[in-house]
């Protein structure tokens, strides 16, 4: 069984002082569950003016298992970029980086050559990326999905070298489930993430395909979560609106509860 992943994505919420408030109030009880159940990881991805605050909090806890990641990097090394954030800059905080997230896609432009040029960059350094592809209303309705997916992985997910193959996470978040509470069925969600499993089997192998953790991201709480995770193929989930709460806390501990069994 591959290890869970639930990643918390805060997006544009919580500045460095309600970021620690937030983080004081659920670090502690989502650390003591990761650490009764060894086969999860529970990320937290709070805005990159924040992320400094919150590592705070968490170093302060005895020896956490606990991690951070950022929702953005740039592929440049260091430079004239303004606004951007580098992946040596990122891993002196964190271990893990969301990159193309359909927001990053939708509102900034950003395609999959550019996403994979950050995957590229993000795991030489490090860094656990989280690689997120998904279709939008518009090609769901018109039965386009499986056109989409192929396309992304395509082009998202091209050239890494072999030593990282077995190291990328990938989410798959259908547009149309983010942020309206119209998630996915659970099975709808495990139809196309085998598919995406199968497709990286065709450019990577068998045991990397079956190595990857691929999550689900959209409209995901703690309602719903453990039927997400009750299939095979889903390893986690990439939680937007209910990682501001402390409804995260309930979405780890039911997961832990599915793979406990």
């Amino acid at each position: 069984m591959r290890p869970a992943i639930i990643a918390g994505n805060w997006k544009m919420n919580y500045g460095p002082r309600q970021a620690s408030s937030f983080a004081m109030e659920i670090m502690p009880q989502l650390d003591t569950l990761v650490r009764s159940y060894p086969h999860i990881m529970a990320i937290l991805c709070p805005p990159s003016i924040s992320l400094a605050a919150v590592r705070e909090v968490m170093d302060a806890l005895p020896a956490p298992r606990l991690e951070l990641g950022a929702q953005n990097m740039y592929f440049e090394e260091k430079g004239a970029y303004t606004g951007e954030i580098a992946a040596d800059m990122v891993r002196e905080l964190c271990t893990t980086v969301i990159l193309g997230h359909s927001e990053r896609r939708g509102y900034f432009g950003e395609t999959d050559e550019l996403v994979n040029k950050k995957a590229q960059v993000a795991l030489k350094y490090g860094l656990r990326p989280i690689i997120c592809i998904g279709e939008n209303l518009d090609e769901y309705e018109a039965g386009k999905t499986e056109q989409v997916i192929r396309t992304q992985v395509a082009g998202s997910l091209a050239n890494f070298a072999e030593q990282y193959t077995k190291d990328i996470v990938i989410a798959y978040e259908p547009i149309w489930a983010i942020g309206t509470g119209r998630a996915a069925t659970a099975e709808g969600a495990e139809q196309v993430i085998s598919l995406i499993r199968s497709l990286y089997a065709d450019m990577y192998g068998e045991s990397a395909a079956s190595t990857i953790r691929i999550l689900y991201g959209g409209s995901v709480t703690s309602a719903n979560i453990s039927e997400l995770m009750a299939q095979e193929d889903i390893d986690g989930a990439l939680v937007g609106g209910a990682s501001l709460k402390p409804d995260f806390v309930e979405i780890v501990r039911n997961t832990i509860a599915v793979r406990q069994g």
